[in-house]
C-alpha cells in the first residue's frame, strides 16, 4: 500500500522522519526561481526542528544571507515526549555547553536562533545559532510555540505525521505562508479538501509523484523492504505518496495543462484504457465523466469530470477549478444518486467513490476529484 509507512507511523506515533537536505533545497529553489525576494526580511520558523537531527535547519542557517533572512528560530520537542525505544542520551553537542541541564534535556524542548554573526567570521551560517531550553516541551500547540508561530512570517517543517490534520488547522489559524511535508493523501481529509478546493494552499512544485526517503532514527524498528542501513549505521526509509503543501505561490501552478481534443485521447493516447474509446464513461451516480488519466482530460469537453488526486501535480487554477471531490458525501451538491446496501452487494459502499459500470456490473473508481473547466478556456 502507497502509505504503509505514514499509516505505521500514525498508529505508532512515531514521528521522527528527517527530510533529507537535497529535497528541501530542490523545493526552496523552486520559490527563489518564482520570486527571488519571498523569503527576504522575513523570519522564518521551524517549529519541528532540532539542528543536531534536522536538515531544515541546517538549511537556512547555512543559506541565511543569500535567502536574505531577518532572523531564523528552530524549535525541537522533548526527547521523553518520543517515547524512545531506547534511554535517551543527550549528545555530545549538547552537553559540552556550559549551559547544559541533564534533568532538561530530556524534558523540555530546545529553541535556536539566529540573526547575527556571533562567531566574528564575517558570515551568518550554522556555526552562529544561539540555543536554550524552552519552558516547556516544544509542542507546536503550546503558548510557547503558538507565540514564536506568530512572531514568524514564513513556517517550514516537516510536521508529524500522526498530527497532521491538527498542524494544519494551526497553521491556516495563523494566517502565515508555509511550506511543509505530508502525505498526498491528506488532501482527502475533511479539514484539508475545502482548503484545496478554494485555492487557499496548493502542492509544492518540486514533488510529482514518486516516493522520497526519509532518515530515521537508529532505534526504529520494521521489517518493511523500503529501509536502508547506510555504511555508517545510519537509517533511511523510502515513503511513497509525500508531497509539499504550500500557500506561497510558484510558477508551476500557473502552467497550463496541454490538452488533446476526445478523438486524439481516443486515437493517440499512451493509456490502453482510453486508447481505442469511442467516448468517456459517465458516472452513474454523478453528473460527470470518469477521466482516468490526467494527460488525458479532453479539451473539447466543456462538463465536470472525474479524475486523480494525481492532477493536482498539474492543476492551474487559471485553466479549471476544482467542484468536489467524490470521497465524500454529497456536501458540493454533485452526486446524482444515492446507493443502498442492497444496490451493490458484491462491491461494498459505492456512496464514498464514483460508480461506473463496466461489463453490466457496478464498479468503484478511486477517489476522484471533479473538475471543470474555466469557460475562458
Amino acid at each position: 500500500m502507497a502509505n504503509t509507512n505514514l499509516a505505521n507511523a500514525k498508529t505508532a506515533k512515531n514521528d521522527e522522519f528527517y527530510t533529507q537536505y537535497p529535497d528541501i533545497q530542490k523545493e526552496i529553489n523552486a520559490y527563489l526561481d518564482y520570486d527571488p525576494n519571498v523569503f527576504r526580511g522575513k523570519t522564518v520558523l521551524l517549529p519541528c526542528d532540532d539542528p543536531e537531527w534536522s536538515n531544515f535547519t541546517k538549511f537556512f542557517a547555512q543559506n541565511f544571507e543569500l535567502l536574505g533572512l531577518k532572523k531564523l528560530i528552530s524549535t525541537s520537542y522533548a526527547p521523553e515526549s518520543k517515547k524512545y525505544k531506547i534511554p535517551y542520551q543527550p549528545t555530545l553537542f549538547e552537553t559540552s555547553q556550559p549551559y547544559f541541564d541533564n534533568d532538561k534535556s530530556k524534558t523540555h524542548g530546545k529553541i535556536f536562533v539566529l540573526t547575527d554573526d556571533v562567531t566574528g567570521d564575517g558570515r551568518i551560517n550554522l556555526e552562529d545559532l544561539q540555543w536554550q531550553y524552552l519552558e516547556g516541551d516544544g509542542d507546536f500547540r503550546s503558548k510557547e510555540i503558538r507565540k514564536l508561530r506568530d512572531e514568524a512570517d514564513i513556517i517550514v517543517t516537516n510536521p508529524p505525521f500522526s498530527l497532521f490534520r491538527e498542524f494544519m488547522a494551526w497553521l491556516i489559524e495563523s494566517n502565515k505562508q508555509f511550506i511543509i511535508i505530508g502525505n498526498k493523501n491528506a488532501i482527502a481529509y475533511k479539514e484539508v479538501f475545502p482548503l484545496i478546493m478554494n485555492n487557499v494552499i496548493w502542492f509544492g512544485p518540486s514533488i510529482t509523484g514518486g516516493d522520497r526517503e526519509f532518515m530515521v532514527p537508529r532505534s526504529y524498528i520494521t521489517h518493511s523492504s523500503s529501509l536502508r542501513i547506510d555504511e555508517e549505521g545510519n537509517k533511511y526509509l523510502r515513503v511513497p505518496g509525500v508531497h509539499w503543501f504550500t500557500n506561497v505561490d510558484h510558477g508551476r501552478r500557473h502552467e497550463p495543462l496541454k490538452l488533446m481534443t476526445m478523438a486524439e485521447n481516443f486515437k493517440h493516447s499512451k493509456h490502453k484504457e482510453v486508447r481505442g474509446r469511442k467516448e468517456y464513461i459517465h458516472y452513474e451516480n454523478y453528473d460527470a465523466i470518469e477521466v482516468p488519466f490526467s494527460d488525458a482530460i479532453p479539451s473539447d469537453y466543456d462538463g465536470i469530470m472525474g479524475v486523480p488526486i494525481s492532477f493536482l501535480d498539474k492543476y492551474c487554477p487559471e485553466q479549471f477549478e476544482i467542484l468536489g471531490i467524490t470521497d465524500r458525501g454529497n456536501e458540493f451538491g454533485i452526486k446524482t444518486k444515492e446507493y443502498t446496501p442492497q444496490d451493490t452487494p458484491l462491491y461494498g459502499d459505492l456512496n464514498r467513490r464514483g460508480a461506473i459500470m463496466v461489463d453490466g456490473k457496478l464498479k468503484s473508481t478511486f477517489a476522484r476529484l471533479l473538475i471543470r473547466k474555466k469557460q475562458s478556456q
